[in-house]
């Protein structure tokens, strides 16, 4: 079964971006906090949005225990300047180890393409490690393309920083931080 994520599920998605990270081996770079987590997720201004895959569509365990969380989308909204849409960006996909190859992963991923559709978003992206090979595998067996000729940049840490200083040094500091989102 597939669900909207509840603040209750705060510690067990946390749980679960650190085992992603430890799969991706870089588990020293996941560094947020459950309270981090909480405030982007519920909080007044919520930024991304999770749904969560429980063990069993009937919603209890086959011994009637209540499901489980075994898996995770955290997405965000995009925006398309060629198309003039919205559109989902996926930040992650994950499903425990012993409950993968059930479609739990699909079904995630079936949720997310239907609030594309229900929405009229016109994009559904992620990323994924060239090395991944059974997600890329699966990324291609539900129809996704690679984005040939693209390549992700990240700016963080030192030089985001060093960055940010040439908008101030440059007398653009008030100019740039009054801008409200």
């Amino acid at each position: 079964m597939i669900r909207a994520a509840a603040p209750a599920d705060v510690p067990v998605i946390h749980a679960m971006i650190r085992e992603l990270a430890a799969y991706e081996r870089a588990l020293e770079d996941a560094r947020a906090s459950e309270e981090q987590l909480c405030e982007a997720l519920f909080g007044e201004h919520p930024a991304v949005f999770a749904l969560i895959a429980e063990s069993d569509e009937n919603g209890a365990g086959a011994d009637g225990a209540p499901a489980q969380p075994i898996g995770f989308a955290l997405w965000f909204r995009n925006y398309s300047t060629w198309t003039g849409t919205h559109g989902i960006y996926l930040e992650d996909l994950y499903v425990r180890p012993e409950s993968r190859g059930e479609g739990h992963g699909k079904a995630l991923l079936a949720a997310l393409a239907r609030i594309c559709v229900e929405r009229g978003y016109q994009r559904f992206e992620w990323s994924v490690l060239d090395w991944n090979e059974p997600s890329i595998d699966f990324y291609r067996s539900i129809g996704a393309e690679p984005m040939d000729g693209w390549t992700v940049q990240r700016l963080s840490g030192e030089p985001l920083h060093a960055l940010a200083a040439v908008a101030e040094s440059d007398g653009n500091a008030n100019r740039t931080t009054s801008l409200s989102i």
